[in-house]
Order: C-alpha cells, then sequence, then structure tokens
C-alpha cells in the first residue's frame, strides 16, 4: 500500500504546469534542428512536434549546441516545416516493480498488453554501473536448463553470461523460450529487441504461454519504431534485471538480440556524425555492447546474480563478423546454432564441437569432465572424418577411436536434441549410458 501511495505520488509530482517549447529551423537528413530550447534541453529528453496539418511527431534530444538542439525522430519527418513549434518534456522515469511480472512493456514503462499498470518503486538509472569487479561473488551454481546437451557437455551456471550465435530460422528463439520456460530464476526478464510485432504476441501468447508468463517481464521495442527506442530496449530491460536482483533475487536475462541494439545504435550515430570503422559500425558500439554485458552477471554477497543469454543474427554463419566477435570476447561461453543441423531436423540445432562454456571444468565433477571429455573427443574425430564416410571410404578397423565415434554418433547425435525436464543427473545419467556403449564405461 505504501509503495503504491510512493508511485501515485511521484505520478503527481512528475506533471508540469508549463512545458519549454521551441520552434523548427531546419531540417537535414532525418535530423530536425530546433531553436528556444537550449538551456531547457537534456540529452534524452523527449520532443513532440506539431505540424501544421495537426499531426505530432515525437522524438529524442540527440545533441544540445549553443544555438540550437538536434531532434531525432521516432519517424521520417515528414510534412515537417519551419517554425513549427515543438514541446520539451523531461526523460522520463524508469521505475520497475514487482507488479511488473507477468506482464509486457514497452522501453518507457508503458503497458502493452492493454491493462493499466503502477509505476513501480524508485526510479531506475538506464545506464546505471555494475557492481565493483572486486565485490562480485564466484560463479554459483549449475542450473538446469531442461536440454540435454546444456545440462551436461556445455553447462550454464547461475551468474554466467553466454551468447547464443544463429541465423535467422535456425531456432534461437524457440531456445530462449525454452531456458524461459525450464531454467531455475526467480524471475525472467526478457528484451525483445527490435522483433516483428506478430512475432512478440506469438512469443508471449504461444512460445512462453502463461504458464511461462508466471515468472516473466517481457519488455519490446517493436522493428517499426525508432532506433532511439529500439536501443533504450536493452536498457530498460537490463534496468528491471538489476531491480530484482538488488532484492537479493537471482534473475534470468535473455536479450534478443544484440545484433539489432547494434544496429540501433549505428542508425543513431551515423545520424549524430560518428564516422562508421567496424564494417559500418561506430567505433563507439564496442564500449556499448560491453557495458551492456558487464552489467549482467554476478552480484555482491547481499544481491543476487543476474544470469544472461544474449542472442546474436550471424549472417551466412559468419562468427568473425564484428558483434559476433565483440561478444565472444567479454561473455562466458558462447552457444552457436547451425543451420545444417536445423536442416536435417534436429533442434536445438546446436553445433557442439564449435560451442564453449567457460564455466567448465569448475561447474563439474571429475568423473562429469572425463565424460564430457570422451564426448568431445569422439566429435571431434567423427566431423573429422565425416565427409570419407559418408562417401564410403571408411573401413572398420584402421582406427579404433574412429570406430567408436561411428558406432556411437546416431545416438549421440540424437542426445543432443534431447529436451530433459527431469535435471542435470538425469542428463548425465544417459550420456553416461551412451559412452558405456562406446567402450567408456564408468
Amino acid at each position: 500500500m505504501t509503495a503504491d501511495l510512493n508511485a501515485l505520488t511521484r505520478e503527481i509530482a512528475s506533471k508540469k504546469l508549463a512545458t519549454p517549447m521551441g520552434r523548427v529551423t531546419g531540417i537535414s537528413g532525418g535530423v530536425v534542428e530546433i531553436s528556444g530550447l537550449g538551456t531547457d534541453a537534456r540529452i534524452g529528453d523527449r520532443l513532440v512536434l506539431k505540424r501544421q496539418d495537426g499531426d505530432t511527431l515525437s522524438g529524442e534530444v540527440m545533441m544540445i549546441n549553443s544555438n540550437y538542439i538536434s531532434m531525432l525522430p521516432d519517424v521520417a519527418p515528414n510534412k515537417v516545416a519551419i517554425s513549427d513549434p515543438v514541446l520539451l518534456y523531461p526523460t522520463p522515469e524508469f521505475a520497475p516493480g514487482d507488479n511488473w511480472i507477468g506482464r509486457v512493456v514497452d522501453p518507457f514503462g508503458a503497458p502493452l498488453d492493454g491493462r493499466p499498470m503502477m509505476r513501480g518503486g524508485e526510479p531506475r538509472d538506464l545506464m546505471a554501473p555494475p557492481p565493483l569487479a572486486a565485490e562480485r561473488k564466484s560463479l554459483g551454481a549449475r542450473l538446469p536448463t531442461g536440454v540435454s546437451v546444456l545440462n551436461t557437455i556445455l553447462p550454464i551456471v547461475s551468474g554466467q553470461r553466454v551468447g547464443l550465435f544463429a541465423g535467422s530460422g535456425v531456432g534461437k528463439s524457440t531456445l530462449l523460450a525454452q531456458l524461459a520456460q525450464h531454467m531455475d530464476a526467480d524471475v525472467v526478464v526478457m528484451a525483445l529487441i527490435g522483433e516483428r510485432g506478430r512475432e512478440v504476441n506469438h512469443f508471449v501468447d504461444e512460445v512462453l504461454g502463461p504458464e511461462g508468463m508466471k515468472r516473466a517481464i517481457v519488455v519490446a521495442a517493436t522493428s517499426d519504431q525508432s532506433a532511439l527506442i529500439r536501443r533504450r530496449c536493452a536498457w530498460s530491460a537490463m534496468a528491471v534485471a538489476e531491480h530484482f536482483r538488488d532484492q537479493g533475487k537471482n534473475v534470468l536475462f535473455l536479450a534478443d538480440s544484440v545484433t539489432r541494439f547494434a544496429e540501433a545504435h549505428r542508425e543513431i550515430s551515423v545520424a549524430s556524425g560518428e564516422a562508421p570503422a567496424l564494417r559500418g559500425y561506430p567505433p563507439s558500439v564496442t564500449p556499448l555492447i560491453t557495458g551492456l554485458c558487464e552489467r549482467a552477471g554476478t552480484g555482491t554477497e547481499e544481491q543476487g546474480d543476474i544470469t544472461a543469454v544474449f542472442s546474436v543474427l550471424v549472417a551466412g554463419s559468419d562468427m568473425d563478423e564484428p558483434i559476433a566477435d565483440i561478444l565472444r570476447g567479454v561473455l562466458d561461453g558462447h552457444i552457436v546454432l547451425n543451420r545444417e543441423i536445423a536442416e536435417r531436423g534436429r533442434f536445438p540445432a546446436i553445433d557442439v564441437s564449435r560451442s564453449v562454456s567457460r564455466s567448465l571444468p569448475a561447474a563439474a565433477t571429475p568423473e562429469e569432465n572425463e565424460i564430457i571429455s570422451n564426448v568431445r573427443k569422439y566429435l571431434g574425430t567423427y566431423e573429422q572424418s565425416e565427409v570419407m564416410i559418408r562417401a564410403g571410404l571408411y573401413s572398420e578397423g584402421s582406427d579404433l577411436v574412429l570406430d567408436q565415434a561411428v558406432k556411437i554418433w546416431p545416438e549421440l547425435d540424437s542426445f543432443f536434441g534431447k529436451n530433459d525436464a527431469e535435471g542435470i543427473q538425469s542428463s548425465f545419467n544417459r550420456l553416461n549410458l551412451l559412452m558405456r556403449r562406446a567402450g567408456n564405461s564408468r
């Protein structure tokens, strides 16, 4: 009751009796120049432009100098004319609360599911610094994921930050939904950045469903919205995760996708005059991505952890493109989805040999690490000789390890595609049985 009263008091206090107004003085390359607001405006403040036909155009303060400010509109500035009035509104406060669980919100904290919602507690900084490095806990316990291969060979532990690398249509969103439904966490925060509008509803209603939404908060910005809103989506979702982490809760943070986050930043940077460098991306994209990732991870002793999965769209499976390369260097592991595996019908289409979890070997017992080592040995041996095997040139008896790899491969490949809601030990038991059949009893 007190929290609701405080939220209502802040809502009333945020309303202003007077609103500063300026005038359009120029339009260039999609950016609108406005005079008369230089002393009142701050970077990030919202602007509403009133066109002569009566319609309005929203945007955000992007640059400020002594003579004018620059507005980056949410849509193309069609029909905007010189001297059109522009109203200035302070940067919206973002105050997540416990009542957001089970809801879908936009990057400003407004509900998208058609139901009213009070703002939460104290406003949070969208660009909050991460916990101090020296005060952070070590990685925590291994988490059940509901996916056999992630329960065993590619474990995810509490506070780990993992990249999910995939092309379009390979099963990335489905795998994220599986993690949202089955991974141990007090709260799940999902950032849908630049997603198609239809897909947002499909993900909430069909993929997550009512059961998954019971502990989830979805922050969504669709692909038709401005680059400013799409970029803000990632920061807003992370602020929601930090709200629950600071309460001592363990949070699962899922971002789909960091690539669209970087593309939104590229649009904004080009409009502001920053020169492209990394295949069209500006130099500022590196600290932007690393700063977002560092906010996830383990907290201090008084806090919970934010276990994070950041998805990356890799065109043509190019793992060396800039965004993928930046993320691989800052995260604690990466999961690669392979289109060829998906095309032959195995889901999740995880390419185990190209995927790594940096929580190993600490996340597993010596016996489990031995099983994992043997699996990777057989997997590597089989893949090195796969062309020869498919061409009919393989002759049994010439290589004992290859013989064992060929024998176990169909069951091993099937294991990689199985779900397992029973937990980690169940997955390891089944994997150990496969190893016994290959002649490695333990």
